[in-house]
């Protein structure tokens, strides 16, 4: 059956998380239909066994990003795909701006601004680069909610199933095919977790330094080695 929005929800070891995650997306008013598929990384499925609402599509893959949102990708029925991170919440009405903004066949994919769910005021500025940066450079995270035509996605080769910058390869792809990405002003709320691990400061600055070496030609192998030495 198609459907006319396909969330896929990437997950490892979110047990604690993924039923918050869910009952949020059928909690939104969506005005046409929808579908959830969640793509656990792990083996025995320890996430996706934990998932309470006999509406989501479950499935199991090898883990990584790029690969599990692939995975989603290739059963979704949806004619719009919104990749979304299990600890980030959509804002009110997130899917009929979805389909407002895709009703401009030029718009091919796009994301929403960035918030943090966090009272720190270090939370507000990094919130204010995220979305000034997304738009200078037309280059979402996947942080804040990718979506993307599913016909144009799978024209591009889908994401690259690349150890980490899964997303910022794809936007790039995106920007070199000429296909339209738009920016919705409302915010989604991420959780602050990654921050809180591994500290404001730390976190940010390794961030900066990932895309940087990325722009340079860093192979994503070796910004993952980079990453996992420079995690807390």
């Amino acid at each position: 059956m198609k459907v006319d929005i396909s969330v896929i929800i990437p997950v490892l070891n979110e047990a604690a998380r993924i039923n918050e995650a869910v009952e949020a997306l059928f909690d939104q008013v969506c005005p046409g239909t929808m579908e959830v598929i969640v793509v656990d990384g792990q083996k025995d499925g320890s996430t996706i066994n934990c998932i309470q609402n006999s509406k989501v599509v479950k499935i199991i893959s090898a883990p990584g990003r790029g690969v599990q949102m692939n995975r989603g990708a290739d059963i979704a029925s949806g004619e719009i795909l919104l990749f979304l991170h299990c600890d980030t919440l959509l804002p009110e009405n997130a899917f009929h701006f979805i389909q407002t903004m895709m009703q401009n066949e030029r718009v091919k994919a796009g994301a929403f601004d960035l918030s943090i769910d966090g009272n720190a005021f270090a939370y507000r500025i990094i919130e204010k680069t995220a979305s000034l940066r997304s738009r200078i450079t037309g280059i979402p995270y996947g942080d804040q909610a990718i979506f993307i035509r599913k016909s144009f996605f799978f024209r591009l080769g889908q994401y690259n199933e690349i150890p980490i910058m899964e997303d910022v390869d794809l936007m790039r792809r995106i920007k070199r095919a000429k296909g339209g990405i738009c920016f919705i002003d409302k915010p989604v709320k991420t959780s602050p977790r990654r921050w809180q691990k591994e500290g404001l400061l730390k976190c940010t600055l390794r961030n900066r330094l990932l895309m940087i070496f990325y722009v340079c030609g860093i192979s994503p192998e070796k910004l993952a080695r980079f990453y996992k030495h420079n995690a807390a």
